[in-house]
Order: C-alpha cells, then sequence, then structure tokens
C-alpha cells in the first residue's frame, strides 16, 4: 500500500511514517517510480511504534524492542530477555512521571477548592 493509505489506516500522518522510516523503524520498498511501497504487516508496527511512543519510548529505544514483539498479539511481552532491564527501567521512569502529575494535579484540586469555597457565601 502507498504511504497515504498506511497513514490513513494508522490515523497518523504521512510525515510521521517518513520520521519512522527516518529513525530505521519502518523499512518500505521503493517502487520504481520511487514512491514507498508498504506491506499489509507495516500497519501492525506503526500500532506498535505508536503504542511505544505514547508509553514514553525514544525511537532509538522502540528500534530496539521492535524486532522482539513477535506478532500483533504480542503487544508489550518482548521475547528478548536482555531487553527487560531496560523496560524495568523505563517503566519506573513513567512511574515517577506519573506520581508527580499526580501530585500537581492534587495541589490544583486544592486551590480550587480553597477558591470555590471562598466565592460560597
Amino acid at each position: 500500500m502507498r504511504i497515504s493509505e498506511l497513514a490513513r489506516q494508522a490515523g497518523t500522518t504521512p510525515r510521521a511514517l517518513r520520521y519512522y522510516e527516518e529513525q530505521g523503524l519502518l523499512r518500505p520498498a521503493r517502487l520504481a517510480s520511487g514512491y514507498r511501497h508498504y506491506e499489509p504487516q507495516a500497519l501492525g508496527t506503526v500500532r506498535h511504534i505508536q503504542l511505544l511512543l505514547s508509553a514514553g519510548l525514544n525511537t532509538a529505544a522502540i528500534a530496539e524492542i521492535l524486532p522482539c514483539i513477535p506478532d500483533d498479539v504480542t503487544v508489550l511481552a518482548p521475547t528478548c530477555p536482555e531487553l527487560l532491564d531496560a523496560l524495568a527501567v523505563e517503566r519506573n521512569r513513567i512511574t515517577t512521571s506519573i506520581d508527580r502529575l499526580a501530585a500537581a494535579r492534587a495541589v490544583l484540586d486544592r486551590l480550587i477548592q480553597a477558591g470555590s469555597a471562598r466565592d460560597q457565601p
């Protein structure tokens, strides 16, 4: 399929797909015309990339993880044991970020409640 079709199916942009290619995450074939041609399984790869990016992983980490995802069912259970320590570090980083955001939200909640209480007669 062409880049525009893959982008449409994946809910992303051709620009994002070109970026994934630049980062070595996607490897489309090139037609004689120079157009990129993606195999149907590229859609699953793009979805894995999007999921891993949304989890906060950078493209270098994703490049190491992608070959260890055997299918569309095993989304985040890499079969490469050497990656487990690095994934645990990433998970801890994400947990720390979540904790900080939750603390910030709690402060905002208290400020909003205090402001609302002042406005009540």
